[in-house]
């Protein structure tokens, strides 16, 4: 089966969902394309990891000699409201490359918008990885209302399905789409990259001079607000009393709110090991030598990695970070709660090795359990095959 990706956010360096996905539907005998902005127009979230595109045509080759996957880039105007504007030129892409199904990524954007109201030339499936939560804009009401009056009867009129890569009912409660079209199929992470090694472990502790007995706790991610920069370094600001590593792998912004964060884990207690963002294929070193994964605030794709490399993980208590550290695999401390934060750190800190064992095996198999994107790959190509069905008929 030949499937064409359209997905704007798309970058073979980082492991954002289609990266991994389009890695094993590859693998797995599909022939994947995945159709994305030029590189002069790369998604903004990587501009904020400070990458400038400039790498792009070299990360492109490595990928596509990696895993075999097409990667076919499309001119591009520019972003309204962090939204791709792509040329029409995107049709005529995806038309020459004769597919058996589009897969378009993000229901929410203007192109995933622009393919509804196209003329029915393929079979479609979209997605989405939007969640309640996350649905504050000012103007969000204006457009859940027209999107239900709109595109939401496109979708259900074509039975075109939208997954949910959350465990969470954004779609349907905000854009009106009928439950039987929202299968749930949750991120997850590549086995192949992210796993336990104890010796990978020693290798990294060694190379920075970490004691093989220091508890780690590692954090990878963006150091702004929105994640809770200034938070955990407040957390980590006094003394923990077993000597206690902060590595965090992601730079805080440059504006006032990253200058006080910075100045903040400048003046801990605790020693702060800083790295600039990583590409995706050389994150898991990282997991690898921790003992704890921490998400101070919001959710992250990031802890199926953590969870794979066999780390428990702390998190922010929301609806799905509670859900996923649910299986004896990790806990949650109170939203903003700088005491609560530390005093689960401290437990886990003080944990036997036969109690921090069970989190890690739990976390292993938690991964095992239908996280992996071997796994997920196949219940992506079963809807997109339904795909076919739906449009056939």
């Amino acid at each position: 089966m030949k499937i064409v990706y359209v997905d704007e956010t798309f970058h073979p360096a980082y492991g954002y969902q289609s990266n991994p996905l389009a890695k094993f539907q590859q693998k797995q005998g599909n022939e994947i394309v995945i159709v994305t902005v030029d590189k002069e127009h790369i998604h903004p979230v990587y501009r904020a990891f400070g990458d400038t595109g400039e790498s792009v045509d070299v990360d492109d080759k490595c990928y596509q000699d990696e895993t075999g996957v097409k990667i076919v880039r499309v001119k591009t105007k520019g972003y309204f409201m962090h939204r791709a504007v792509l040329t029409h030129a995107v049709f005529e892409v995806v038309r020459d490359q004769k597919p058996d199904v589009v897969f378009i990524h993000c229901v929410e954007t203007l192109t995933a918008m622009r393919f509804l109201i196209h003329k029915k030339e393929w079979p479609m499936m979209f997605d989405s990885h939007m969640l309640s939560m996350a649905s504050q804009s000012r103007l969000v009401g204006a457009f859940e209302t027209f999107y239900r009056m709109f595109f939401r009867r496109i979708i259900e009129k074509n039975h075109y399905f939208v997954v949910r890569t959350q465990n969470d009912d954004y779609v349907n409660k905000h854009l009106g789409i009928n439950t039987q079209l929202t299968p749930f199929i949750s991120f997850g992470t590549d086995t192949l990259l992210f796993y336990p090694s104890e010796e990978k472990r020693k290798e990294f502790r060694d190379d920075y001079s970490i004691d093989q007995d220091d508890f780690v706790v590692i954090y990878t991610g963006k150091l702004t607000e929105a994640k809770g920069g200034k938070l955990l370094a407040e957390t980590f600001k006094n003394k923990f009393e077993r000597p206690t590593v902060l590595v965090c792998v992601g730079s805080p912004p440059n504006d006032e709110y990253g200058k006080v964060v910075k100045t903040i884990l400048e003046s801990s207690e605790n020693r702060i090991i800083m790295f600039p963002t990583q590409k995706y294929t050389d994150l898991a070193k990282f997991y690898q030598m921790a003992d704890l994964s921490i998400f101070p605030k919001q959710c992250s794709m990031s802890f199926y990695d953590a969870q794979a490399c066999g780390l428990p993980v702390l998190s922010e208590s929301n609806n799905v970070n509670c859900d996923r550290c649910s299986h004896g695999n990790g806990d949650n401390f109170s939203p903003g709660d700088i005491q609560d934060f530390r005093e689960k750190i401290v437990r886990f800190a003080n944990m036997s090795k036969e109690e921090i064992d069970k989190f890690r095996n739990a976390s292993i198999d938690y991964i095992r359990g239908g996280f992996d994107y071997a796994a997920i790959a196949q219940e992506y190509t079963k809807y997109l095959l339904k795909s076919i069905e739906n449009f056939n008929s």
